[in-house]
């Protein structure tokens, strides 16, 4: 004779083995007791259901502990790996920048150094035209040398946030026509030009005076820096406006830049390759300044640029409500 006991829903619980587990196990009498060889052998059958769920639900800590380590881990090389790229990119720039100002002062140095050995020649001593055009290059060097300690100067006090602006109403286009005499020399040289259609109806913004002509003088002596070889500069400066907004745009027909050197030059330190020309010097602080100074001004700047066809910057700057 052949006794079952079973739970509710046994029977269909053994059945479905696809979703649930079943175990075995013979159950007998444990030798030296006293049911010893009187009782009958049992079977005991266990059917786990839903064993797949009951898995996964006492492991879902240790899973979830496991994922969050390995997200730990993976930021961790990410931000390692990233900080690794950064340090090198900023052990670029310095080597650049450290190149850049040994090259900006050697040569105003050597040139003063010459100037004042040829001073020392008694021909030279006992001609005043000659000492006065020796001592013009001397003072004009060192002048040189100063602008470019007061560049680093500012891009020290740009990065402390420390430059304190004068505003005062400003008209624009004086000042574009006196930044652009300055460059008619150099022009002159590359027999280039300077196109201005300034056909803005409303001129007048608050600004700094000096810290926005400066900003003007950057943008038109990089047109004049990175000109073609052989190719005469022309440089176009437009204006308008809208009731509400001043536009300025520059034009020029220079090298041009790839979509990548576009991205990045306003960052500081960043210049850009300009592959066989070597005359182009500075230390990349130009355009930073530049994008700083108009942002200072509440305004917006745009750079466009096509590879071998010429670069356009156009500025964004509020009008004087006055």
């Amino acid at each position: 004779m052949e006794f079952q006991k079973a739970s509710p829903g046994f029977y269909d619980t053994y059945v479905d083995t696809v979703h649930n587990f079943v175990f075995y196990t013979g159950l007998e009498a444990l030798s030296g007791t006293a049911g010893e060889n009187l009782s009958v052998n049992e079977l005991l059958v266990v059917a786990v259901p839903n064993i797949k769920g009951l898995v996964l639900k006492s492991l879902f800590w240790r899973i979830a502990i496991s994922v969050l380590f390995t997200l730990i881990i993976i930021a961790a090389f990410f931000v390692t790996v990233r900080t690794m790229l950064r340090q090198k990119k900023l052990a670029e720039i310095k080597n650049d920048f450290i190149n850049n100002m040994t090259h900006e002062f050697k040569t105003p140095i050597a040139t003063i150094s010459l100037a004042v050995d040829a001073m020392r020649n008694e021909k030279v001593l006992q001609d005043r035209t000659k000492l006065g055009y020796f001592s013009s290059i001397i003072k004009e060097e060192n002048q040189r040398m100063n602008r470019q300690v007061e560049t680093i100067l500012k891009a020290s006090q740009l990065e402390k946030q420390e430059v304190d602006l004068s505003l005062k109403p400003v008209h624009v286009h004086e000042v574009i026509k006196d930044v652009v005499d300055n460059f008619v020399l150099q022009l002159q040289e590359k027999e280039g030009m300077v196109e201005m259609q300034l056909d803005a109806t409303a001129d007048l913004i608050n600004a700094d005076e000096v810290h926005f002509s400066n900003l003007v003088n950057n943008l038109v002596d990089n047109a004049v820096k990175y000109s073609k070889e052989n190719v005469p500069p022309v440089i176009r400066v437009s204006t308008k406006s809208n009731g509400k907004h001043f536009t300025m745009r520059i034009e020029d027909n220079g090298i041009g830049m790839n979509k990548d050197t576009v991205k990045r030059i306003f960052e500081k330190f960043y210049r850009a390759h300009t592959g066989n020309v070597h005359n182009v010097k500075g230390f990349g602080l130009g355009l930073s300044y530049v994008k700083a100074m108009v942002e200072a001004h509440d305004g917006d700047i745009k750079a466009e640029s096509v590879l071998g066809k010429g670069s356009v910057f156009t500025i964004d700057l509020p009008l004087s409500k006055s």
